[in-house]
């Protein structure tokens, strides 16, 4: 029998309302596997079933976000210091 999650979602801001919404036929499988990411990130499911909505739908990270966050560890964290550019002479083809 398929279990009913009910999560409580607040609204950021003081004079907003609190919304509400209802997730229902859950199977039990998908209820334990969020039952133990949150309790892995010592959270209450509400919470990490909040933060895994909000990453839904947020804007997705560009190709750069993800270079950076892969590369930057490697080179200290901070920027890259690029040596500065030579300028040259156009080059000059015969015809």
């Amino acid at each position: 029998m398929p279990a009913c999650a009910s999560i409580l979602l607040l609204l950021c801001g003081g004079e907003r309302d609190m919304a509400s919404l209802s997730v229902r036929k859950l199977d039990e499988k998908t209820l334990e596997k969020l039952r133990a990411r949150a309790a892995q990130n010592g959270v209450s499911m509400e919470e990490e079933a909040r933060r895994i909505i909000r990453l839904a739908v947020s804007s997705p990270r560009r190709l750069g976000d993800y270079a950076v966050g892969l590369f930057s560890a490697a080179y200290g964290g901070n920027e890259l210091e690029l040596p500065p550019r030579e300028s040259s002479e156009p080059m000059d083809f015969p015809e």
